[in-house]
């Protein structure tokens, strides 16, 4: 962003009222209130559809007074948040809820949700959120180096394998509950070999650190005072582990998993690294409430598509009074869209699953891995695997991976070759199998 949005003005009562004595018999006046309030604009979007200012100020009069009628607070008092839950954010999170049922339908046909596909998520969900903090490596590349286990050759490459070892971390770790080490773990998985060490794994002590947007040096956030982190951690790790009955209000799952984002954020108690940390404390709540579809829809990616809206949707929260609707709101977007990608992305395996049981049926002596593997190297047959590459893209121990790959080998499917000190296989195109029971390449 060039600049910053607009600070909404403070609304008075009496300024109010005046106004809108004046435009109440505008016809227009209570769509637009209704309309701007679903969507839960924020002050400076109006200014490019409402050019009258006494007007403008009057429709957003109305917008704050609706917003402060149906205000969830949230018990964080340092810093006075609260939320509304639109119609948009209600519908979603009923979408959201329907999928917790443990089966994913595509065409009236469940599909199997493989640990693989857990993998490739987490992978993709590594490189964006590298990416998101300014790595500077492809996805092709850093997919290319998780799955065949290359060590890092830079900074980037580095914060891609911290992030999905981060990833991997939560996702052991989704029983425990949320404390100040716990944080300094994740932050320490995610910072590793990229900062000093003296700054891994430990609370800024320093004011020196600003948001900024490196392309224009805008400043989006000046964090609070380094004193003040360790209680407003503790504060954080309190709201995560407190059940509502104990706090006297329900909140969403979701939702608080995303306040929990908004406030790593907000505190920004590291030097470096706040982002990826956020979004793995993120997916840490989620999934310790039971969500486990998140384990398969890397969000990041999403995020990287629209980063200015990111960006505004803190900016929005601040800059109206700790509103947290707005960054709730965008986030669950991407969930959104995020879900839809996994829809597609099951669509796409549901079909190598079809092509997996074809190859079973045609070869009876292997099993469904096995078959997995295979039909993996049939569709990329001018490229070379390892077993490390095997190992994790189908999440298996290296021995089976090593294993499958030699009965594949014996079976005369792939072709087995020494590249350097490494095996490398590939699929053998000179096999019968594209003429046995009618499987197609």
């Amino acid at each position: 962003m060039n600049k910053l949005p607009e600070k909404p003005p403070r609304i008075r009562g009496e300024n109010v009222s005046q106004i809108i004595a004046k435009i109440q018999q505008d016809p227009e006046f209570g769509k637009q209130v209704v309309d701007y309030n679903n969507r839960y604009l924020a002050w400076d979007d109006l200014r490019y559809r409402i050019s009258d200012p006494e007007k403008r100020l009057g429709v957003w009069g109305v917008m704050k007074l609706l917003r402060v009628m149906r205000y969830e607070p949230v018990f964080f008092a340092s810093l006075g948040l609260k939320y509304s839950t639109t119609p948009e954010i209600q519908r979603s999170l009923h979408i959201f809820d329907q999928y917790l049922s443990g089966t994913i339908q595509i065409h009236n046909k469940a599909i199997r949700l493989e640990k693989s596909y857990i993998v490739n998520s987490f992978m993709e969900e590594a490189i964006a959120s590298s990416i998101l903090e300014g790595a500077v490596t492809t996805r092709k590349a850093a997919k290319e180096m998780l799955k065949k286990g290359i060590k890092p050759r830079n900074k980037s490459e580095q914060m891609v394998i911290n992030n999905y070892e981060a990833l991997q971390s939560v996702l052991r770790m989704k029983e425990e509950q949320l404390t100040p080490e716990f944080i300094l773990d994740i932050h320490r998985i995610v910072t590793k070999n990229t900062l000093d060490d003296a700054a891994v794994g430990r609370f800024r002590e320093t004011n020196e650190i600003e948001v900024v947007d490196p392309a224009t040096g805008v400043v989006y956030h000046t964090p609070p005072d380094h004193t003040k982190i360790p209680e407003l951690i503790k504060e954080l790790c309190w709201f995560a582990n407190t059940d509502d009955e104990d706090a006297g209000t329900f909140i969403h799952p979701i939702i608080k998993g995303i306040i929990l984002h908004f406030l790593i954020g907000y505190i920004h108690p590291f030097e470096d690294g706040n982002g990826r940390t956020a979004r793995s404390i993120f997916y840490w709540y989620v999934l310790s409430r039971g969500y486990w579809l998140f384990e398969h829809m890397p969000i990041s990616r999403v995020i990287l598509r629209s980063k200015k809206g990111y960006a505004l949707a803190y900016l929005h929260t601040e800059y109206d009074e700790m509103d947290l609707t707005y960054f709730i709101q965008y986030n669950i977007r991407c969930i959104e869209v995020a879900q839809k990608d996994l829809i597609a992305y099951i669509e796409k395996k549901q079909s190598e699953q079809n092509a997996t049981k074809a190859i079973i049926r045609t070869i009876k002596k292997i099993n469904q891995r096995q078959a997995d593997i295979l039909r993996q190297m049939m569709e990329h047959s001018d490229e070379y695997f390892t077993i490390r590459e095997i190992e994790k893209t189908h999440a298996v121990v290296y021995q089976t991976a090593r294993a499958d790959l030699l009965r594949l080998t014996e079976l005369g499917y792939i072709k087995k070759e020494k590249r350097g000190r490494e095996f490398m296989f590939i699929f053998n195109e000179k096999c019968d199998l594209w003429k046995e029971g009618g499987v197609s390449s």
